[in-house]
């Protein structure tokens, strides 16, 4: 994306990637801030990257909006850790364990593991009578899961190969899959029915698989919706949930939306009837345009994100 600013508003700067294309009023302003500032030194840039690389959906959103918004108070940004939180970690390894013991031997009885806090024989239980189309969709599970396990062995689309954020991917989608084309393709035939912020709405099992997110706030909701689809459960109790699909489900959201006005009397300098945390307000201490600029772009960041239109995931099937 264009890192310039079309001055009619039709583009956004790229570190708002994360929200949305097209810049509104708001961000135009926020963007015109910068103009009060001298220079960007390193550390207000590597903040300016934190909240573009934050995500509301994520499991631990409510503590990274926290550790951006501390960050913004100190100026200088937190020290950054390649690991998973140990209860995510976790599950992803618990994950791997049932679903890929199960593919190796379908009729094993013996995990003696947990999932999320479901047992391995109840997991299982959702995938029903094993068979060979079964053994491979759940296979895609675990590469998927794999893949967060060990980067270095990535995921294979199936169906619409795009990088975090729309980007086109690397490889022709399917490719990889070419010697289980007929197994592709009944996965993409598979369409799991269920609602997006209570509206009628479908996406193909293949489609889900792809777009499952191990990061995810809902992750082991997911799973399970998965393996029930395997299953032949097409109709779940629960909407599907991955990336921003189905957000406002999160339990995470009325927190953000504290984080949100919080910054926004900061920025604004003005009162507001919403709740407000008055820890997190004297935590950024005393404004300078600098500290401005970021508590408006996670501001608006949050908000963009919560406040998202959910039309496109009634067609992206």
């Amino acid at each position: 994306m264009n890192d310039e600013i079309e001055q009619n508003g039709q583009a956004c700067r790229s570190w708002w990637r994360n929200c949305v294309e097209e810049a509104d009023e708001e961000i135009l302003a926020i963007d015109k801030m910068v103009e009060a500032i001298s220079r960007l030194d390193e550390e207000t840039t590597k903040i300016r990257g934190l909240i573009t690389g934050f995500e509301s959906c994520y499991h631990e959103a409510d503590i990274e909006a926290e550790r951006i918004v501390k960050a913004i108070g100190y100026g200088q940004c937190p020290e950054e850790s390649n690991e998973r939180p140990p209860q995510r970690k976790k599950e992803l390894e618990d994950c791997y364990r049932i679903l890929s013991r199960w593919c190796e031997d379908t009729a094993t009885k013996d995990i003696d593991s947990e999932f999320g806090g479901i047992s391995a024989g109840k997991l299982l239980s959702y995938i029903g009578e094993a068979s060979p189309l079964k053994v491979w969709q759940v296979e895609r599970i675990v590469d998927k899961v794999r893949a967060a396990l060990e980067p270095s062995r990535p995921y294979h689309m199936m169906v619409l190969d795009l990088g975090d954020y729309g980007e086109p991917g690397a490889h022709p989608v399917g490719e990889h899959y070419k010697d289980s084309a007929e197994f592709l393709e009944r996965t993409k035939e598979i369409m799991i029915h269920d609602t997006v912020d209570g509206r009628e709405a479908r996406m193909s099992l293949a489609m889900a698989i792809d777009m499952l997110m191990p990061c995810n706030w809902d992750f082991v909701g997911s799973i399970v919706t998965l393996l029930k689809a395997i299953g032949g459960g097409l109709y779940p109790e629960r909407p599907y949930v991955c990336h921003s699909r189905n957000l406002k489900l999160s339990p995470l959201c009325d927190r953000l939306r504290i984080v949100s006005n919080t910054l926004g009397v900061f920025w604004k300098d003005e009162e507001t009837d919403e709740p407000i945390d008055r820890d997190i307000l004297a935590s950024l201490g005393e404004v300078t345009e600098v500290k401005r600029w970021l508590a408006a772009s996670l501001d608006k960041t949050i908000r963009s994100q919560l406040e998202a239109p959910s039309d496109f995931w009634l067609t992206f099937c």
